[in-house]
C-alpha cells in the first residue's frame, strides 16, 4: 500500500500517502538505455552514409523528450499526504511539488470520513469534512486502496472521538 501509519508519540498517530511508483529509478535507467540500443540499431545500415547525420537531431528529439516525460513523471510523484492526527486537532497537508503546501484542520471529534462510490471524479472518491469544508484524501490511490483506507481512517477517528 502507498501510505502507512506512525506513531510519533503516544498521543498522535500520522498517516504518510504517496502515489504508486511503477517504474524505479533503476528501470528509468535501463529503459532509457535498451531506447538507444534499439534506435541504434537500424542506424547501422546507415554508417557512412549522409542520411546517418540527418537521422541523428530526430532520435536525439525522440530521447531527450522520453527523458523530459520521465523526469517529469518522477517529479510529479514527490506529491504527498500527512494526515496528523491528536485528541484536539486533525490536521491534512497536501504537499505538491508545483504548488505551495495546502492545509486543512478541524476537530478530531466531528469529522465525518466519508466515500462517494459514483459522485466523485474517481471511484470511491474519499473525503473527510470537518470545520465546514470537504476535502479529498488519497485521490492517487486505487479505489481499492481507497476503499481499504477508509475503514483504517473511521477506526481512527473513531478512536479519538472516543
Amino acid at each position: 500500500m502507498p501510505y502507512r501509519w506512525s506513531n510519533p508519540d503516544p498521543d498522535t498517530s500520522e498517516l504518510r500517502l504517496w502515489p504508486h511508483r511503477s517504474l524505479p529509478r533503476r528501470g528509468f535507467v535501463v529503459f532509457i538505455a535498451l531506447t538507444v540500443i534499439l534506435i541504434a540499431i537500424p542506424l547501422l545500415s546507415l554508417l557512412g552514409s549522409p542520411l546517418l547525420w540527418v537521422m541523428f537531431p530526430f532520435l536525439g528529439v525522440a530521447i531527450a523528450g522520453m527523458w523530459w516525460a520521465l523526469q517529469r513523471s518522477y517529479r510529479d510523484g514527490a506529491l504527498h499526504e500527512i494526515l496528523t492526527l491528536t485528541d484536539d486537532i486533525a490536521r491534512l497537508t497536501r504537499h505538491d511539488p508545483r504548488k505551495p503546501p495546502q492545509s486543512w484542520q478541524a476537530n478530531p471529534y466531528w469529522v465525518q470520513v466519508k466515500i462517494h462510490p459514483d459522485s466523485g471524479p474517481v471511484e470511491n472518491y474519499l473525503t473527510l469534512k470537518g470545520n465546514d469544508r470537504e476535502v479529498e484524501i488519497g485521490a492517487f490511490l486505487s479505489s481499492e486502496e481507497r476503499q481499504v483506507l477508509l475503514d483504517e481512517l473511521r477506526r481512527e477517528f473513531n478512536q479519538r472521538g472516543a
